[in-house]
């Protein structure tokens, strides 16, 4: 079963997050798929990847760059995985058919937003159905992660 971690963005969004969760992945050796609500979406998160900050980007591509294989890190809106990733980091509300070729699993909702709250309850909920390990992060005020729950 795949481990699923729900991150709960509160005080930073996801387009502070995520640039930050992916460089500690990339580090541990993972490569991602990304998938994101929409194709404008993945637009603007590969956009984000280039720039987030002045010091440095994250190797990542798309269906625009081709070339899959290549990418450490694949943004995506469809259920694919181009490049072999053992990680699948869902945002947007991005909610897959299954989690199989998986060894983690990274959601992560905006808790500034009651109806994305709910929504990762309920994929919470079907997770813990479907038997996967699940682990809570909230984040702190600086922007890291505080473990809250384990099951």
């Amino acid at each position: 079963m795949t481990q699923v971690g729900f991150y709960h963005l509160h005080h930073l969004p996801l387009e502070q997050a995520l640039p930050r969760l992916l460089e500690k992945a990339l580090a541990a050796g993972f490569r991602a798929v990304v998938m994101a609500g929409s194709a404008e979406r993945v637009a603007f998160l590969d956009d984000l990847l280039w720039t987030y900050t002045d010091e440095s980007w994250l190797p990542h591509g798309s269906a625009r760059d081709g070339e899959p294989d290549l990418q450490p890190v694949w943004l995506t809106d469809a259920e694919e995985n181009p490049n072999g990733a053992t990680l699948l980091v869902l945002c947007d509300g991005a909610r897959p058919a299954g989690l199989e070729g998986y060894v983690r699993c990274l959601d992560l909702f905006d808790g500034n937003d009651a109806e994305a709250v709910a929504a990762a309850r309920d994929r919470w909920r079907r997770c813990k159905e479907d038997g996967h390990e699940l682990v809570y992060y909230q984040q702190t005020p600086s922007g890291g992660w505080q473990e809250k729950m384990r099951t």
